[in-house]
């Protein structure tokens, strides 16, 4: 048995690409995130929340590859931005982590009031799943 998207016909469409929900075996490695903050290994953080919002799934990636999964193994996602203004460039960097998968994890974005420190724009944690 593989992942299953779930995407419903009873409910609203996605207003993007994600699933409304993702299924997959009993007894797969599940591998879950911390939230990821755009912060580079030199410690800087990039102005744009395309820029933090990129470094957060390279940090993603990171941990994935660690774990031994990819980013087609992803059944969620989770991010926060500071600022409605900042959800396109978040989902360009989220669109461009996905590319080439072939899936939508499901997926939940909230706008906040803030982080730890004013220079953060984007927080995004990940689960992934594969046998």
């Amino acid at each position: 048995m593989t992942m299953q998207e779930l995407t419903p016909t009873g409910i609203h469409a996605p207003f993007a690409a994600y699933s409304h929900g993702v299924m997959f075996p009993a007894g797969w490695r599940v591998l879950r995130t911390s939230g990821q903050l755009g912060i580079g290994v030199d410690g800087t953080v990039p102005a744009s929340a395309f820029g933090q919002a990129s470094l957060c799934f390279g940090n993603i990636r990171e941990i994935l590859h660690a774990g031994g999964l990819a980013p087609g193994d992803v059944v969620h996602i989770s991010a926060w931005v500071t600022d409605r203004a900042h959800m396109a460039a978040y989902m360009q960097a989220r669109d461009a982590f996905l590319a080439g998968t072939g899936r939508c994890p499901a997926s939940t974005v909230i706008i906040v009031s803030g982080f730890s420190r004013p220079e953060y724009m984007v927080e995004v944690e990940a689960m992934a799943a594969a046998p």
